[in-house]
């Protein structure tokens, strides 16, 4: 039986949940990651070279690595940063490996899949957009004088680290080249994946770059939506029933096959099975966290759950 495509979209730790799931069942795997962080190692690159900032993407390539020894020591060697107080400090060493490659080849994706290829990863790591971006978006209650006001807030560090009310987002500039790869990937996929993760900064953004939307929108793939398992920062407070209605608000033409979302989180919802059939889709209820409590999505039972759903 050939193994299903699957393209996930996001960044960060979400991402990298859903890909270490995702390689368990299949080889046929490609991320496409968010590109306007400003912050930390990534922020620090992208100001001085200019470059996409490679944070995300070094975690999605990580987290795509072999389940074995030479695998994991990669995956370690990528992840780890310098130590001290020098120029190097806080720098992520995969980091520094990918933004040296984009020095040697303008083209990111050659770089990308370079290290791909060196990493043995199980899976192709692309870029949602050609050129590094910024997040604005709508926020009210940063005031706390006037409490009632919209402020706009620039930079995914500072809006995912916001205690306002986000109520919506737009990327800068507005209209932004995709990755021509990524939408061939999207085009030839049986499935769609999108989350978990922080979902105004991570999730939401592919849905803001028009070539990205009208792919989505028209490739036969199936959409499935991982919810989170709890809400923090940008999201603090937000039912499961409202990250779906951010998705829907920012893509309205938007519908999802499946919706998976752990009971921890989901119970005590009434409205989130309702929210799900209105994008037309199905409210699959599963125990995908880790066993310890901890709000962090367990590979191997996320990886059981999406294999009923994409019957494997």
């Amino acid at each position: 039986m050939a193994l299903p495509k699957v393209v996930a979209f996001g960044g960060g730790h979400g991402l990298a949940a859903t890909l270490m799931a995702l390689k368990r069942l299949t080889d046929q795997l490609t991320a496409v990651v968010t590109v306007a962080d400003d912050g930390g190692s990534s922020g620090r690159l992208r100001e001085e070279f200019g470059c996409l900032p490679p944070g995300d993407l070094r975690m999605a390539l990580a987290a795509l690595t072999g389940d074995n020894t030479e695998g994991r020591l990669w995956a370690d060697v990528l992840q780890s940063r310098f130590e001290g107080t020098g120029p190097l400090a806080g720098h992520a060493v995969g980091n520094l490996l990918i933004a040296a490659l984009w020095q040697q080849d303008t083209d990111p994706v050659k770089g990308l899949d370079r290290v791909g290829r060196l990493l043995k990863a199980q899976g192709r790591v692309l870029p949602m957009a050609a050129l590094p971006l910024v997040i604005a978006a709508d926020v009210v209650g940063i005031d706390p004088k006037n409490p009632d006001d919209v402020s706009i807030l620039r930079g995914q560090a500072r809006i995912a680290a916001t205690e306002g009310d986000v109520l919506n987002v737009r990327l800068e500039p507005e209209n932004p080249p995709a990755c021509p790869e990524a939408i061939t990937s999207i085009m030839e996929a049986d499935y769609l994946i999108f989350g978990p993760g922080s979902w105004f900064t991570s999730v939401v953004p592919h849905l803001l770059v028009p070539e990205l939307v009208s792919a989505i929108l028209e490739t036969k793939a199936k959409r499935i939506c991982l919810l989170n398992l709890r809400t923090y920062g940008e999201t603090s407070g937000f039912t499961p029933t409202r990250h779906i209605e951010v998705l829907a608000d920012h893509c309205p033409q938007l519908t999802l096959s499946t919706v998976i979302a752990d009971p921890r989180f989901a119970e005590g919802d009434p409205h989130l099975r309702r929210m799900v059939e209105s994008m037309r889709g199905e409210l699959m209820i599963a125990e995908v966290g880790m066993r310890d409590g901890s709000p962090r999505h367990d590979p191997f039972l996320l990886a059981a759950t999406l294999a009923v759903v994409m019957e494997l």
